[in-house]
């Protein structure tokens, strides 16, 4: 009894500090207040949305100088990275353009895409398998044209799902994901996901916490505490999914090392 303490103890405090590490991160919501914009008049201006600053450009928007892919399905189009599959093209598995330029641990990862097709998704903190060229396995920020995961954290060649769209999850040691609470209704975030146009996807990697927004909204979080299984660091990728034919674009690439 007093083990099972400890150990919720435990998860309670390492939610409790990765939330307030990763709070001031995060885009403050406004949310008009009830009885009208008069309502708290003499208190004070809302709280602004966070300001972007120390981010760098990871993509020059004209080449693919700093990354590294399979140049079959990647190319350069219209200041936008693309990927792309037909179905006579197909990799003979997921393939995926990595970033050269390090191995973050802790960072936020902004960037705009554009999915039309089958699947696709972003690495962080993924490692490349030595035997597979261009192929990664690790945490993704997971999108497909059905809109049925964008959103999610993945993992690739892992785990699997490890916190679905809505959902915060958390990992214990040697443990299979577990749902803690809500971050928003599925069906809610589903209709914020532009299927035909550019989407502003932001991923915040922070010790063993990480948060995906999308359009503004949180749509997953994830504490791990699988240190057999999680990775504290990794490359950054973007995947071209064998299948269906895909294309995957994303453009202002940038990226604040923490």
């Amino acid at each position: 009894m007093i083990n099972r303490t400890v150990h919720s103890a435990r998860i309670r405090m390492a939610i409790c500090v990765s939330l307030i590490a990763a709070g001031a991160s995060l885009y403050a919501q406004q949310v008009p207040p009830a009885g009208g914009p008069g309502r708290g008049a003499g208190r004070g201006p809302m709280i602004p949305p966070v300001e972007e600053t120390g981010y760098q450009s990871i993509f020059d928007g004209k080449s693919l100088t700093g990354w590294e892919g399979d140049p079959q399905f990647w190319r350069v189009e219209n200041g936008a990275i693309v990927g792309q599959t037909a179905t006579d093209k197909q990799p003979v598995q997921n393939t995926f353009l990595i970033w050269r330029g390090g191995s973050p641990a802790n960072f936020e990862l902004k960037l705009q895409y554009r999915l039309t097709g089958f699947n696709s998704g972003i690495q962080i903190r993924s490692i490349e398998l030595p035997d597979i060229k261009f192929a990664m396995k690790g945490y993704q920020a997971d999108m497909d044209g059905e809109q049925q995961y964008t959103g999610q954290i993945y993992e690739e060649r892992g785990r699997g799902f490890l916190a679905m769209r809505g959902q915060f999850s958390y990992i214990g040691e040697g443990k299979k994901p577990a749902v803690v609470g809500s971050v928003g209704d599925n069906e809610e975030l589903k209709r914020l996901i532009k299927g035909d146009d550019w989407n502003d996807i932001q991923i915040i990697a922070r010790g063993n916490t990480i948060i995906q927004l999308l359009n503004g909204r949180i749509t997953s979080m994830l504490i791990d505490d699988d240190t057999a299984g999680r990775k504290l660091e990794g490359l950054i990728g973007i995947q071209v999914h064998r299948g269906a034919p895909m294309k995957i674009e994303a453009r202002n690439i940038r990226l604040k090392k923490l």
